[in-house]
């Protein structure tokens, strides 16, 4: 895909990606047009086909980034060693706090899956299985060396990646809970959901003894 060198043609690249996050996650892809998009931008239509040849050039782009932002995110915080329950806390921790902090990004990478060609959805739903497998080798791992007690690794990361991205349906900032109180909850839930003690009460166990 073209891409404009220079800082001005980075800056303006920046503001289109911004701006149809935010328009797409309001009025979905097919409402949204790009004669809509360069005026919330403030360029002419024209100018941004040097960006993103077309409209589905651009999702392709938005939903690659995202996947990539957020296999690079889990990548920087992943524990080098560690027993499966701490992986097990770091990855849903980095999970909700990386889609609380993009809930717009998140709501289009979700919901727009359909409006990509055929050979684009494969290759986004390959990031997803390539993230979503570091959760399922968690879970095999742990299921393995006596952590776990689960019977299917694959079922039970589907239940936790839906139930720990699915935070951003109800979750605003302002409200009651923070981010950190959020995630607490979460991660007592999954380790529930796992038949785990969390890693943390386990260290107030052994302090009690």
């Amino acid at each position: 895909m073209a891409r404009t060198a220079g800082s001005d043609g980075q800056k303006t690249e920046a503001a289109i990606r911004e701006a149809a996050v935010n328009l797409i996650a309001r009025h979905g892809y097919e409402a949204v047009t790009m004669r809509q998009l360069a005026a919330e931008v403030g360029v002419q239509a024209a100018a941004l086909y040097r960006y993103f040849p077309t409209k589905e050039d651009l999702l392709y782009d938005l939903m690659t980034g995202h996947m990539e932002a957020l296999i690079d995110s889990w990548n920087t915080v992943r524990p080098p060693h560690g027993d499966c329950p701490a992986r097990l806390e770091a990855f849903v921790a980095n999970h909700i706090r990386f889609h609380v902090e993009r809930r717009h990004s998140t709501h289009v990478n979700n919901m727009e899956l359909r409006s990509l060609s055929r050979d684009r959805l494969s290759a986004i739903l390959k990031l997803r299985n390539r993230y979503e497998k570091e959760l399922r080798t968690i879970l095999r791992e742990g299921a393995e060396d006596g952590s776990f007690l689960i019977e299917d690794s694959a079922m039970t990361a589907m239940a936790i990646i839906q139930m720990i991205t699915g935070v951003i349906v109800w979750f605003r900032p302002d409200e009651r809970l923070s981010v950190d109180e959020v995630t607490e909850t979460y991660l007592a839930m999954t380790m529930r959901l796992v038949g785990a003690v969390r890693h943390s009460e386990k260290t107030h166990v052994f302090e009690r003894a």
